[in-house]
């Protein structure tokens, strides 16, 4: 019996692996841990070992998130969208983390009412660094060294949060909107 094309793309279909968008705030997203003030015009990517396809967009503050691109990253095919952001009281938008947390709410809520699942959405919050900044600013040995080129690998909070992220995606398996061809490609999410 010979495979054909459509046997072939049949079989490609049937599997592809999973894919998360991550939205972490830049001030959750730091250099030493988050122990040093970010350099300005900086948006540095948190170094994450995931085991599935994952498309990192840094936010200045995930406050300036919109329903619209949460709900992109589903459309494009991803199966789990994550937002990471500071801890409320520690923002450095004041009332980014906030806000970011009321647009998450609604966005679930319409995933819930399209029967895709609010669950496909998770929201963390990691310590932020506002205050950390607001001291350094004030203080001489404070500054960060411009300098230093090195990064420290993961800092366990956001290995909690990978764990937790993969956990939730095993047991939920792939999106209801994957298929065609935007199984098969990275997501590619623009954020302005």
């Amino acid at each position: 019996m010979a495979i054909t094309t459509s046997d072939a793309n049949r079989a490609n279909q049937a599997y592809s692996p999973p894919s998360i968008a991550f939205f972490i705030c830049t001030n959750c997203a730091r250099e030493n841990g988050g122990r040093q003030p970010s350099a300005p015009g900086r948006r540095p990517a948190p170094l994450i070992d995931w085991p599935v396809e994952v498309e990192t967009v840094v936010l200045p503050c995930t406050g300036k998130i919109q329903p619209e691109h949460l709900l992109k990253a589903f459309e494009v095919g991803v199966d789990m969208v994550c937002v990471v952001g500071c801890e409320e009281d520690n923002c450095h938008c004041l009332e980014g983390s906030r806000r970011a947390a009321h647009r998450v709410r609604y966005v679930r809520g319409l995933l819930n009412e399209a029967g895709l699942g609010g669950e496909r959405l998770l929201m963390f919050h990691l310590p932020g660094t506002a205050r950390e900044d607001m001291a350094a600013a004030f203080s001489a040995q404070g500054r960060p060294d411009r300098g230093e080129a090195s990064r420290t690998p993961i800092p366990s909070p956001l290995e909690a949060i990978r764990d937790e992220i993969m956990a939730r995606l095993e047991s939920l398996g792939p999106s209801p909107l994957r298929g065609g061809g935007a199984a098969h490609r990275a997501p590619s999410m623009e954020t302005a």
